[in-house]
C-alpha cells in the first residue's frame, strides 16, 4: 500500500473496529434484557423458573443454530446489511415483547387467570425464538468484517479489544433493565388484590425487599422491552451510516496486497471453496475442540448471564438493584479479563490464545468454588467480589477461542468456522438454562447444586483447552506454502 492507503485503511479499520463493538453491544440490549424482566413476570403472572429455564433453553439452542447458518452466510453476503437486517428484527420482537399482556388480554378477554398466562408463555416463547434467530446476524457478519480489516499477527489483541462489546453491552443493559425494573412501573401497594396476587405467586420465603420492589413497580418489565427497542432502532441508523463491507468496498487493497478471492463463479471455483470448507473447516479437528471447549465456557457464562440477578436476590439476598449491579460488574471485569487475555496471547504466548485459555478457566475456578463453598452468611460484598473475578477469567476464552479459530481456518473461512463453534456453544444454556432452572427449583438442591456444577463444567473447560497446549499459533504459512 501507499502511505495514503495505510492512513486511509487505518481510519477504516478503527472504524470498522468501533463500530462493530457499539452495534454488537446493542444486539445485546434487546437480547438480555428478558433475564431483567424475569423476577416481574414471575411476581405479577406467577411463571415458573422451570418455565423461564425451557424458554431460554430452547431460544438459546435456536441461537446457535442460527450462529452455525449466518456463520456460513456470513462467509459470502455483505457484513453490514446483515447486521442491519437482524438488528431491525429484533427491535421489532421487544416492541411486541412490552406489548405482550396487553396482545394477550385483547384475545383472550382477560388480563389475568390460567388461559391468560399460557397465552403471555406461548406468545414469549414464539416471540423469543425469532429473537433468537435474528440475534445470530449479530457476531458472524462482525467475524467477518474484522478478519478482513485486520492481519492475522494483531488478531488476538484487536479481537480482544473488539470482544469487549459482549461486555460492554451486557454491562449496559444490565444497568439499564436494573434501573427500569427498580424505577419503573405503578405502584399497587394500595391495591389489596395485587399485593395478594403478588405475594401468593412469589410464595412465603420471598424476602422482604423482593416482594416491596415487585408490589411498588408492578408493569416495570413492559418498559424492560420498550426502552432496549428504541435504542436498536437508533443502531440500525448508526450501523447503515458507519460500516462499509470490506476493504476493497472503498477502493482499498484487501489485506496481504492481493485483492480478496473473487466470487465463486465457475464450477472448479466453487469446488474448490466447498472442498476448502469441508477440509479446512468442518473435518478441521482444532474447530471441534475449539467448539466443545466454548460449550464449557459458556454454561458458567450463561449461567451468570441468565440467573445472576435471580440466585443474587434469592440465595444472597441482594436486591434487584444491587444484582443488577453485581452482574454489570461482573461484566465490567469481563471487559478487563478479555483485554488482559488478548495481550498476554500476543506477547507472551505468540499468539497461542489456547495457552491464555488453561489459565483463565483455572481462575474461573477458584472464584467460583469460593463463591460456592463460602459460608452464606459471609458478607454479601465478598461474595459478589468473588463472582465478578470469576467474570475477569471467563471472559478470556469467550474472546480467545474465535481468534484462535479464525487463526487455524485462515480469514477466507473464519465466520464458517465460529459458526460451527456458535451452534455449539448455544447448546450450552440447555444446561444453564432448562437443568439449572429445575435443580435450583428442587429444595434438595438449590442454587448450591447449580454452582458446584459450575465448578465442575469450568473444570472440563480447562482440561479441553490444555489438549490444544502445543497446536501452532495459525494456518496461514501452511496455506502459502501449499499455494506454492
Amino acid at each position: 500500500m501507499t502511505q495514503e492507503q495505510q492512513k486511509k485503511f487505518r481510519y477504516w479499520q478503527w472504524r470498522t473496529i468501533i463500530g462493530t463493538m457499539i452495534g454488537y453491544a446493542i444486539f445485546y440490549f434487546v437480547r438480555k434484557n428478558f433475564s431483567f424482566a424475569m423476577p416481574g413476570l414471575t411476581a405479577e403472572y406467577g411463571i415458573t423458573k422451570a418455565t423461564f429455564g425451557a424458554i431460554l433453553a430452547i431460544g438459546s439452542f435456536i441461537y446457535g443454530l442460527s450462529k452455525l447458518v449466518n456463520g456460513f452466510l456470513a462467509d459470502r453476503v455483505n457484513g453490514r446489511w446483515h447486521m442491519v437486517t437482524g438488528l431491525s428484527v429484533s427491535a421489532v420482537c421487544n416492541i411486541i415483547f412490552g406489548a405482550g399482556a396487553v396482545i394477550c388480554a385483547y384475545f383472550v378477554g382477560a388480563d389475568y387467570g390460567d388461559n391468560f398466562v399460557k397465552a403471555l408463555v406461548v406468545l414469549f416463547a414464539i416471540l423469543f425464538i425469532v429473537n433468537q434467530v435474528v440475534q445470530g446476524c449479530g457476531f458472524p457478519p462482525c467475524n467477518r468484517l474484522i478478519t478482513h480489516w485486520v492481519p492475522p499477527q494483531e488478531l488476538a489483541t484487536k479481537m480482544s479489544l473488539w470482544n469487549t462489546s459482549h461486555s460492554i453491552g451486557a454491562f449496559v443493559a444490565a444497568v439499564l433493565s436494573g434501573a427500569i425494573m427498580g424505577s419503573m412501573g405503578a405502584n399497587m401497594s394500595g391495591n389489596p388484590e395485587m399485593v395478594a396476587r403478588i405475594t401468593g405467586n412469589l410464595g412465603e420465603n420471598v424476602s422482604p425487599e423482593r416482594l416491596t420492589n415487585a408490589i411498588e413497580h408492578v408493569g416495570a418489565w413492559q418498559w424492560a422491552f420498550l426502552i432496549p427497542a428504541f435504542i436498536a432502532v437508533a443502531g440500525v441508523i448508526f450501523l447503515i451510516v458507519t460500516l462499509r463491507d470490506t476493504p476493497k468496498s472503498v477502493g482499498l487493497p484487501e489485506l496481504g496486497g492481493t485483492d480478496e478471492k473473487k466470487t465463486e463463479s465457475s464450477e472448479a471455483e466453487k469446488k474448490d471453496y466447498r472442498d476448502f470448507l469441508l477440509h479446512k473447516v468442518i473435518l478441521n479437528p482444532v474447530v471441534w475442540i475449539l467448539a466443545l471447549g466454548d460449550f464449557f465456557v459458556y454454561i458458567v457464562r450463561m449461567a451468570v448471564l441468565d440467573w445472576g440477578p435471580t440466585f443474587l436476590q434469592e440465595s444472597r439476598g441482594l436486591t434487584p438493584a444491587q444484582s443488577a449491579g453485581v452482574v454489570a460488574m461482573f461484566e465490567v471485569f469481563g471487559v478487563i479479563g478479555m483485554l488482559t487475555a488478548g495481550i498476554i496471547t500476543d506477547k507472551l504466548f505468540k499468539g497461542r490464545g489456547q495457552r491464555t485459555c488453561v489459565f483463565c478457566m483455572l481462575g474461573v475456578i477458584l472464584f467460583i468454588a469460593a463463591f460456592c463453598f463460602f459460608p452464606q452468611d459471609t458478607n454479601p460484598l465478598i461474595l459478589s467480589v468473588f463472582l465478578i473475578c470469576a467474570g475477569f477469567f471467563i471472559y478470556g476464552p469467550q474472546a480467545l477461542i474465535g481468534v484462535i479459530a479464525s487463526n487455524q481456518v485462515t480469514r477466507r473461512g473464519a465466520s464458517s468456522a465460529n459458526g460451527i463453534i456458535g451452534f455449539v456453544s448455544y447448546i450450552a444454556p440447555i444446561i444453564s438454562g432448562y437443568v439449572f432452572g429445575l435443580i435450583a427449583d428442587n429444595p434438595q438442591f438449590g442454587w448450591e447444586g447449580v454452582f458446584k456444577i459450575m465448578i465442575f463444567v469450568a473444570a472440563l473447560g480447562l482440561l479441553t483447552m490444555a489438549t490444544l497446549w502445543h497446536t501452532k499459533a495459525d494456518a496461514y504459512d501452511h496455506d502459502a506454502k501449499s499455494a506454492k
